[in-house]
C-alpha cells in the first residue's frame, strides 16, 4: 500500500514538473501600446481569440470582434470592456462559412472604419458538412473564408501601414497535404466525415494556412504589410466540440491533463502581432514565440502556394 501511495505521489510530482517545464509556453514580451490602432480578430468570442482580444484591449486598441454567434460575441464584448476598461470594443457579424457574409462584413467595415492595423485570422473549426457555397466546411472556414476576408481588406491594410496579418495555423499542418485534383472536383480537401477523417481534413486546412501566408508575403513585397502564420501550442479550446463519442472518450482526458489554457495559446499570436523587429520574417511560421527554421518542404512549396492562391481566387469569384 505504501509503495502504491509513493508511486502515485511520484506520478503527480512528475506531472506537475512536466506542466511547468516542457508544457509551459513562452510569453509574448512586447510592451507595445495600441492606442489609435484598429484590430480585427475572427472567432474572438471564445478560446485563443477571446484571450488575444483581451490582451489587445488592455493595450488600448480599437477591437472588432468578427464572429458568427451574435449572443456569444456580444457577451464577450461586455466582458472585455468590463475587464479592461476599454470601451472601443465592438461586434461585427461574420460567418466565414458564407462568402456573401465575408463580403458583407468587409464592405461594412470599410465603410465604417478608417484604418486597419492588424488582422488576426484566428477562427477555426473541425466540423463536417458543407458551407453555404458548397465547399467542405473545414476548408471553407479555416482557409477560404479567411483568404477572401484578407484579400478584400488588403488595400486598407496597405493604407494603414505598417500593418500585419496574423493567421493561426497549427503544427497539424505537418500531417497535411493539398490534393488539388480532389479540391477542384469536390471543392473540398478530402473525403469522409468520421472523427479521423475530420482531423485529417483539419491538418490539410492548416497546411493551407501556412501556404497562404507564404504566398501572401510574396505578394505584399514592397508594401508596409507583413504577415505570419503560427502554431499556438497544444491548447484546450472548443475547436473539437462537435466531435463524436469516441473522439471525446479518447481525447478529452488527454486534453484536460496535457493541453494548456487559452492564455498560453494566445502568446505566439500576440508575439506575431506585436513584436518589433520581425518585419523581415514576413511569411514565416512561428511556434513558441519564435520562427521555426526547419520547415518541411511542402510548407515552403512555392508552386503549391501559388496554385492554392489562384484556385482560391477562382473559388471566390476574384479571377
Amino acid at each position: 500500500m505504501e509503495l502504491l501511495l509513493l508511486a502515485a505521489l511520484l506520478l503527480v510530482a512528475a506531472y506537475f514538473l512536466l506542466r511547468v517545464t516542457v508544457l509551459r509556453m513562452p510569453r509574448c514580451k512586447s510592451a507595445a501600446k495600441l492606442h489609435g490602432k484598429t484590430v480585427i480578430i475572427t472567432g474572438a468570442n471564445t478560446g485563443i481569440g477571446k484571450t488575444t482580444a483581451m490582451d489587445l484591449a488592455r493595450r488600448g486598441a480599437r477591437l472588432i470582434l468578427a464572429c458568427r454567434d451574435r449572443q456569444r460575441a456580444e457577451a464577450a464584448v461586455q466582458e472585455i470592456i468590463q475587464e479592461t476598461g476599454n470601451s472601443q470594443v465592438v461586434f461585427m457579424q461574420l460567418d466565414l462559412a458564407s462568402l456573401k457574409s465575408v463580403r458583407s462584413f468587409a464592405a461594412d467595415f470599410l465603410q465604417s472604419e478608417s484604418r486597419l492595423d492588424l488582422l488576426i485570422n484566428n477562427a477555426g473549426l473541425m466540423n463536417s458538412g458543407k458551407t453555404e457555397d458548397g465547399f467542405g466546411m473545414i476548408f471553407g472556414v479555416n482557409h477560404l473564408g479567411h483568404f477572401l476576408l484578407t484579400v478584400l481588406l488588403l488595400d486598407r491594410l496597405k493604407a494603414s501601414g505598417p500593418s500585419r496579418v496574423v493567421t493561426v495555423a497549427s503544427r497539424a499542418h505537418e500531417m497535411g497535404t493539398v490534393d488539388f485534383n480532389y479540391l477542384k472536383t469536390h471543392r473540398d480537401l478530402g473525403p469522409g466525415s468520421g472523427d479521423i477523417q475530420l482531423f485529417q481534413l483539419y491538418c490539410h486546412s492548416k497546411l493551407c494556412n501556412v501556404l497562404f501566408t507564404y504566398e501572401l508575403a510574396k505578394r505584399l513585397q514592397g508594401s508596409a504589410v507583413t504577415c505570419y502564420s503560427l502554431h499556438p501550442g497544444a491548447i484546450r479550446t472548443e475547436i473539437a466540440r462537435y466531435g463524436g463519442f469516441w473522439w471525446s472518450l479518447f481525447w478529452k482526458p488527454i486534453i484536460y491533463l496535457f493541453f494548456l489554457d487559452a492564455e498560453s495559446g494566445a502568446q505566439t499570436s500576440l508575439h506575431c502581432a506585436l513584436q518589433d523587429g520581425i518585419q523581415q520574417l514576413s511569411g514565416r511560421y512561428f511556434t513558441c514565440c519564435a520562427p521555426k527554421t526547419d520547415m518541411e518542404p511542402k510548407a515552403r512549396d512555392a508552386a503549391a502556394a501559388r496554385k492554392l492562391w489562384e484556385l482560391s481566387e477562382s473559388f471566390c469569384g476574384l479571377s
